[in-house]
């Protein structure tokens, strides 16, 4: 807690044919982070045959699911879906090598891919061909305003025919223009369909290209006339039996589709994963280095896990192997990778802090600090007990159906726990129940303060909240720096803020602790010393503007903590406006019938579910922004490297290595 993982470096060389079952052993522990070994003048991995069979296997795979799945039913989905999602069944696969693999890969596609090819082949076909007739019926209405003849609309060996449409105020130019091009050797049948005009130009086959040129200068649209004989209104019905027929067609295509989809879909998937990670694994094929017969890697492990990978990788070997385990030196310290550790109960604050990054390797891990002031900051905004309850509830629930899961929203739910429990023993604090509900309809609410009516006590304490985390920041900055070495940054950047803000708090302590004047005035005149010195020192001839700029830049910080009053009171205030709002309404009567009753609970369970979703999202977002602006700010950079290992993503799949399939 309060420091990263700890980190050694493993370094490895071994024979060449081991090459492929450790980089699958390492890819399904996923705890190496593998790192580019610094040697110039030295061959490089690249992908062999099967490595590039495999990505282009992934591809093609990918493919096929989405075909698939387009012919299974949609999922229910759902809210109980949502809150308690199935966990997918796990298959599990018995690797032998990727060449072993590929063919395997290569049996299933030969079985499965020519019948989904065609399936899809023939919908394609089917759907362009409905498409063509879909066309031709609308051609076909457009063209019964005519009363003529389809097979007459056709040109011939002599005549060009031209149909189509024209806007309608470009219909009587684009005319006129169409005669004097053909100097008056024309027939045009006009008919005016609404906001456009249809046209049927016909002229001699030696005018076709300039009349062509005319008409498509006034946007003429052509109609392409369909095949048969007669009116159009008489083909309508025959085009719309073809229609019906092609639809039942391709019904019964895509019923096929769906008996091949629920034949194979989960086997697809099963080995679209197996083509996906062996896909992963060749992209960092490049880290490795090679000779004729051996090939080396390298990278950092958690030293908690080093042994169970050591262990493996002599396994794999039979001890042919040359393991080199050891600590970063003073020079990697600053691009170690960083994989926070924190208790069980914390660790899933870690994704609040990865948001904004991960401290250097070297640093401290703000997350255990922020655990417990994010919660409360959370808590201090909305602060009503009814709130954090319901809030609690669902967070509960979705902890419980995504517990085997352990994705991003069991994570968060995590977070919403502690969120509401802050968030209710603060609201008991306030004496804030659903607002002032209890307090309208004559319960006695005991309370600590009243944030309506004491809106400036509350802020007062806001700031001293505010005063209290900025200096746990300033402070953790301090010790950081002597730490490192930094001794001159911690006394002239970290220091004067601390004496600062001790200073402040005398000063409002001084009337009731009877601290001397000069006490306070002593310590935070000593602070604003040091301040202007670090100052000066760092930024030379520019220094009287920045420490004007830096010191209002720290009252502006700390004034942003009044943000907490400012919230607590806006959830208050929205809880009242719902409350008075079905106190209007209660007494309304339309005869006998208590109308009233009924929409003020609608109006009473909307209002608060609605206040509940809008403050608990402003909480969410300002405790965040205390901690990103204002806190990390005093003391984290968030530059530290991410710690992201060679890992396998399984999610139907399980490997199971068989050492010596080679």
């Amino acid at each position: 807690m309060f420091k990263p993982e700890e980190m050694v470096k493993l370094e490895v060389i071994t024979l060449k044919r081991f090459r492929d079952v450790i980089l699958t052993f390492l890819h399904e522990k996923g705890v190496v982070h593998i790192e580019e070994i610094p040697i110039e003048y030295v061959q490089r991995e690249t992908p062999n045959e099967f490595y590039r069979k495999a990505t282009s296997y992934s591809i093609t795979i990918s493919r096929l699911v989405d075909t698939l799945k387009s012919y299974l039913p949609p999922k229910s989905g759902g809210l109980k879906e949502f809150i308690f999602p199935k966990e997918k069944k796990k298959r599990s696969y018995k690797y032998r090598g990727i060449e072993a693999l590929i063919k395997d890969v290569e049996n299933f596609l030969s079985e499965v891919e020519p019948k989904i090819r065609e399936v899809e082949s023939e919908v394609t076909k089917i759907n362009n061909e409905i498409s063509s007739i879909n066309s031709s019926i609308e051609a076909l209405e457009i063209l019964s305003a005519l009363n003529v003849e389809v097979e007459y609309l056709r040109a011939g060996s002599f005549l060009n025919i031209e149909v189509g449409t024209v806007e309608r105020d470009k219909v009587e130019r684009a005319i006129k223009e169409v005669e004097e091009v053909t100097s008056g050797k024309v027939y045009i049948l006009r008919r005016d369909l609404g906001a456009v005009s249809l046209l049927i130009v016909v002229t001699l086959k030696e005018d076709a290209g300039k009349v062509t040129s005319v008409l498509a200068k006034y946007g003429f649209e052509k109609i392409e006339v369909p095949e048969g004989e007669g009116l159009p209104r008489d083909l309508i019905p025959k085009y719309m039996e073809k229609l019906k027929a092609k639809e039942e067609e391709l019904e019964k295509v895509r019923e096929r589709g769906k008996e091949i989809a629920e034949r194979y879909y989960e086997d697809v998937v099963f080995y679209k994963e197996l083509m996906d990670n062996e896909r992963d694994k060749a992209n960092y094929l490049q880290y490795l280095v090679r000779t004729e017969m051996t090939f080396g890697i390298s990278g950092w492990v958690p030293k908690s896990k080093i042994n169970e990978v050591v262990e493996g990788i002599k396994r794999i070997t039979g001890g042919k192997v040359y393991l080199n385990v050891r600590p970063p030196t003073d020079e990697e310290i600053e691009n170690v990778p960083v994989k926070l550790k924190n208790p069980e109960f914390i660790s899933q604050f870690e994704m609040l802090t990865e948001m904004y990054g991960v401290p250097k390797y070297n640093e401290i891990d703000p997350t255990p600090i922020m655990a417990f002031t994010y919660s409360f900051f959370f808590g201090f905004m909305l602060t009503d007990f009814m709130y954090g309850l319901l809030l609690g509830i669902i967070s509960a629930l979705l902890v419980k159906g995504h517990s085997k899961l352990r994705d991003g929203t069991w994570r968060f739910a995590k977070i919403m726990l502690w969120a509401s429990a802050f968030t209710m023993a603060l609201g008991i604090a306030f004496g804030s129940y659903f607002g002032n509900a209890l307090d309208m309809i004559g319960i006695h609410v005991p309370r600590l303060m009243d944030s309506m009516k004491q809106a400036m006590d509350v802020l007062m304490i806001a700031l001293a909240i505010g005063l209290a985390h900025l200096f746990t920041g300033y402070l953790l900055g301090f010790i950081v720096r002597w730490k490192n070495g930094d001794k001159k940054g911690a006394v002239f950047e970290q220091l004067p803020w601390l004496l600062i803000i001790v200073g402040i708090t005398l000063y409002a302590l001084s009337s009731k602790l009877g601290v001397p004047e000069i006490a306070f005035k002593g310590v935070f005149g000593l602070g604003l010393v040091l301040f202007a010195i670090g100052e000066i020192m760092s930024n030379g001839a520019m220094a009287l503007l920045l420490i004007i700029s830096d010191f209002f830049g720290f009252v502006g910080n700390w004034l942003s903590y009044a943000r907490l009053m400012a919230l607590a009171l806006a959830t208050s205030g929205i809880a009242l406006v719902v409350n008075i709002m079905v106190q209007m309404i209660w007494g309304v009567k339309i005869g006998p019938v208590p109308l009233g009753i009924l929409i003020g609970i609608i109006v009473f369970v909307g209002g608060h579910i609605f206040s509940t979703a809008i403050n608990a999202l402003g909480a969410f977002v300002h405790a965040l922004r205390l901690h990103y602006v204002e806190f990390f700010g005093t003391f984290f950079s968030g530059e530290g490297r991410r710690f992201e290992p060679f890992a396998a993503k399984r999610e139907v799949s399980r490997l199971e290595i068989e050492v010596g399939g080679e």
